[in-house]
């Protein structure tokens, strides 16, 4: 990757975006505007720290297709149809939680972003890489939010206002880049409670996605498809465990062997 991925980061290309939030007008533009730039800052700590201490190559792979993949996921039609669709909107979640975060996870980019970004960035992000430490405490903080932003009345409101939505979606990568941080990178001392934080996770998004499936009516607003709001149960509680379930498999694998 070269500097020539930051004008793509930027995302002024019409014609990877047919919808481009930041072709909008007024609120939409300005939030979409501010993440975008959040994304290209992160993404160029990365990239100058990179020249100054070399990742792993597949590591340096992780990130980068994770960085394309969340702003796909902001940019991409997919957004848009999120608007209309509980099912589009649960795959964009689905594409933070579990798929964008455990890579930003496995590529360990925390060494080049402080080269890049200095003394001032890892006073930042050390208070919050304490809570890793304790992959069921990530776990509970990860699954608050994930309730909080899928009861209805915090839903609706992420749908229809642009900085909240903003906010929606630094909440979910956040919390799921500390739990998966603290799952995948665990010492043999703590894998049985970064699989017990796994199983939590499992369970509770599971019991989320069946009652959106089960439910008779529509839960976020009368006027959407209770068909819709079923799929998007099926891809959070069938789809979005598959992560959940490959991540046991291999710590718990690891953890077996070591095991004296």
């Amino acid at each position: 990757m070269s500097v020539a991925f930051l004008p793509f980061l930027l995302g002024y290309s019409p014609v990877a975006f047919p919808h481009n939030p930041l072709a909008s007008g007024d609120q939409e533009q300005l939030a979409a505007l501010v993440g975008v730039l959040l994304l290209a800052l992160f993404w160029l700590f990365y990239k100058v720290g990179s020249r100054r201490k070399p990742p792993q190559r597949h590591r340096d792979l992780y990130f980068h297709a994770a960085t394309a993949l969340c702003l796909v996921a902001v940019l991409g039609p997919l957004d848009e149809l999120a608007e209309t669709s509980a099912a589009a909107h649960m795959v964009q979640h689905m594409l933070f939680m579990v798929v964008v975060a455990p890579l930003w996870a496995l590529a360990h980019p925390l060494p080049q972003i402080a080269a890049g970004g200095g003394r001032f960035l890892s006073l930042i992000w050390q208070p919050m890489f304490r809570l890793t430490l304790h992959p069921v405490l990530a776990a509970w903080l990860h699954g608050a939010v994930i309730w909080f932003w899928h009861m209805p009345v915090f839903y609706l409101l992420a749908l229809e206002n642009p900085w909240w939505h903003l906010i929606e979606h630094a909440c979910f990568i956040i919390s799921a880049g500390l739990f998966w941080w603290a799952v995948l990178n665990s010492t043999h001392r703590n894998a049985p409670w970064a699989l017990l934080a796994l199983l939590l996770t499992l369970m509770h998004t599971g019991f989320l996605g069946a009652i959106l499936t089960f439910a008779r009516a529509p839960l976020y607003g009368e006027g959407r498809e209770l068909e819709d709001q079923q799929l998007a149960g099926l891809i959070m509680w069938v789809a979005g465990a598959i992560p959940y379930l490959m991540a046991s498999v291999g710590i718990g694998s690891v953890w077996y062997r070591k095991i004296p």
